[in-house]
């Protein structure tokens, strides 16, 4: 439940990997408060203060808190229309996560799990650079955030779409270290945190603990590392083609059609 916190909640600016079924449905926007809530805050609350035989108890609480990041991921699919695979690694994550606290699977499973989901995105990211669409091109550098058609047109008429494309591989390689970076940190968070065998009261204790530091020890710090290679990606732009930051972004090629 908590590898992909940061990532887990399908976003607009990935076109590549979403398919939109319905051009009716309305647009996606992200809301990142009522994300983190339903992601992060009510399933740690739950877990830690609803845990006890009294209560909920320990496989009650389990799959009242899992139930949240699970349901938001499905509303938020039969709403939109919208497939997002990263999105999906999420949704699996947290019914594994529900999987080794009910079935009490040993928890190096789960320190195991946290790394894993992280760990196959940033594979998948090094993987596609020996692919025609190295998925930087999705995550970043497309025409939902930026106005390609005019940055690769400037780009070709100063001769520097070869010197482009190298330093488009390296924020590919900073990309994917983003991901290796959280695998490493679910890991260890994993490892230190949660101790207790799994379906126990002090399981979903620790479990929701480990939830609630992973938003500044993981997400946070993978959202800077993020910024940082866009900031990269458009200081490259600027340098090899001269354009403005208001030339670069998307919205600039759109505002001339909506005055239409």
């Amino acid at each position: 439940m908590t590898a992909t916190q940061a990532i887990m909640q399908p976003s607009p600016d990935q076109p590549d990997v979403m398919t939109d079924t319905d051009q009716t449905h309305a647009e996606h926007k992200p809301r990142p408060l009522i994300d983190l809530a339903v992601s992060i805050l009510i399933p740690s609350l739950i877990l830690m203060k609803f845990s006890g035989e009294d209560r909920l108890g320990a496989d009650g609480a389990l799959l009242l808190a899992l139930a949240f990041p699970l349901g938001w991921g499905l509303w938020e699919l039969a709403k939109y229309r919208k497939f997002n695979w990263i999105a999906l690694l999420g949704l699996i994550s947290v019914l594994l996560t529900g999987g080794i606290g009910l079935l009490q699977l040993d928890t190096q499973w789960l320190a195991i799990k946290e790394a894993a989901v992280p760990g196959i995105i940033g594979i998948a990211v090094l993987a596609s650079t020996r692919t025609r669409y190295p998925l930087i091109r999705t995550l970043l550098y497309n025409p939902k955030v930026l106005n390609v058609d005019k940055i690769h047109e400037q780009l070709e008429q100063n001769g520097q779409v070869e010197h482009f494309e190298t330093r488009l591989l390296r924020a590919t390689y900073l990309l994917s270290g983003t991901f290796f970076f959280s695998s490493f940190m679910n890991y260890v968070l994993a490892k230190w945190i949660v101790n207790s065998p799994a379906g126990s009261e002090a399981f979903n204790a620790e479990l929701g603990r480990m939830t609630l530091l992973s938003y500044p020890m993981i997400a946070i710090p993978s959202m800077l590392m993020m910024m940082a290679i866009f900031f990269y990606l458009w200081r490259t732009i600027h340098g090899l083609t001269g354009l403005r930051l208001e030339d670069i972004m998307a919205t600039s090629a759109q505002e001339p059609r909506s005055n239409k």
